[in-house]
This record gives structure tokens, sequence and C-alpha cells, in this order.
């Protein structure tokens, strides 16, 4: 460490982290405003913090199979980090969250505007149902920007039409609820297809049409939205690439052969 410089804090990591999954990869640098809006609340340079996202980088297994090295300087503490986090999509991105909120001085209400005109209870405490909304929203941000808000389907680069979709549905497994390797960025149509079982993406990635739709060949609008697509490849995302095994679920349980 040079002369001057102080330790980064596992609360300064975390918050680091969390906005590495908010970024789109290719926006990473100090002239992010982003960037330079947490470096500001938590005493660093934009340049610095620049340089830890690109650390976490460096552990990314996605970026790796890409062949995408990152940065090389990383401590044992920002691994230490990256594993906490990556093993726990089920509690740390809320936590992180939390987090956020109060080195800002702020409720997580107060962080995401809630109020309880905002919040339907059904039954649920009013801290179930702030942190179900805050993780969707996170997993979200955290889609659209691995995705750099582009429809893994069709390529939209429309934000307000595109739907932070899982693969194995929310319901079906609480663990991976926020797992970036669970969801995909996809239009709204699709992804009710995808929902439905009229379409998948193999573990190959690639994009099947179900036989539901294939019987349909020669409709206008069903090969121009559906059948163009059939054995194309999906538009894979700059980091958390689909994991193969929810992919293998969703062709072998979902998807109408």
């Amino acid at each position: 460490m040079k002369v001057g410089q102080r330790l980064w804090t596992r609360e300064e990591l975390i918050l680091a982290i969390n906005l590495y999954c908010k970024i789109p990869f290719g926006k990473i640098h100090q002239g992010n405003p982003m960037i330079i809006s947490l470096a500001s609340l938590i005493d660093r340079t934009p340049s610095s913090l620049a340089l830890k996202l690109s650390n976490f980088a460096s552990f990314d297994p996605s970026l790796k199979a890409r062949g995408i090295k990152g940065a090389t300087n990383a401590s044992k503490l920002d691994l230490a980090i990256w594993n906490e986090f990556y093993d726990h999509w089920d509690i740390k991105p809320f936590e992180s969250e939390l987090l956020l909120a109060n080195i800002q001085n702020k409720t997580i209400e107060e962080l995401y505007e809630l109020d309880d005109s905002d919040i339907h209870f059904a039954g649920k405490t009013k801290e179930q149902v702030v942190k179900t909304r805050v993780n969707q929203n996170f997993f979200r941000s955290m889609i659209l920007a691995a995705y750099d808000n582009r429809c893994c389907i069709t390529g939209i680069q429309i934000p307000d039409l595109l739907i932070a979709g899982h693969i194995k549905p929310w319901s079906k497994d609480e663990k991976n609820r926020l797992n970036p390797r669970n969801g995909i960025a996809i239009n709204g149509l699709h992804d009710k297809a995808f929902e439905k079982g009229l379409i998948t993406i193999t573990p190959e990635y690639r994009i099947l049409v179900s036989s539901v739709l294939q019987k349909l060949k020669g409709d206008k609008e069903i090969d121009s939205l559906f059948l163009r697509f059939h054995d194309k490849p999906m538009i894979q995302p700059s980091r958390f690439l689909p994991d193969q095994e929810f992919l293998t679920y969703h062709n072998n349980e979902r998807f109408i052969m």
C-alpha cells in the first residue's frame, strides 16, 4: 500500500460490489456518474472506486469464460467479500441496500421513495413487503445492467419494455431468486412465452420454439415474433451468464417440446 493510502473497509467493499452489480461492465470508469456519486459518499476518488470494481471483475466466472481478466491487484478481502456476496444472493443484496441507505442517512423506504400508499401488505408485515420490493428492484437493475438493457431474444434496447425474467421461477427456488445467473433480460411478450414453456434457451445458449408454435408456421405474426428466432443463439450478457443448471431445468420441466 502506498504512503497516505487507507485500507478499504468491509462496508466500503460491500457498497462497491453492490454498485458493480448495477453498472454495465463496459461502463466501469471514473467518469460514470454512479461511480462518482458512491465515491463521494465513501470519501474515495472515482478512479480508486473504478479500480476496485475492476478488481471484482477479476473474480467473475462469466468474464473469465470470455477471457476477460479484470484488474490483477485484488486483495484477499476483495475476494472474501466477492465470495460472501456471490454465495449468498438470497441475503446479501438486501443487506447491501440497507448499508447504502444508512450511509446516506436514509431509511430503506426513503432510499426507494416508498410510503404506505405504495405498499400492499396482503397478510404480510410491512418489513416483508419492503424487502421483497427492494430485492425485486435490485434484481432488475442487476440483470438489465448485465445485458446492457438489451433483450436476450430480440435485441430490443428499450428498458421500459424489458423484464428481468427468472429461468427457474421465483416460487420454485427461494435461495436463487436474486442469483443473476438465474435471470435473463427479456421483453414482455417473450417473457410470457418463456414462462408458459412456449420458448426456451438451451444449456448451449440457443433459443428453441415449442412445437405448439411450430404448428402455426405460415402465420405472419407467429413467424415474425417467434419462429425466426428458432435455433438461433441468444444474445449473451457481458457477465452473469445464465447457469446451465437452471437452463436444463427450464428445458426439462417447463418447455413444451
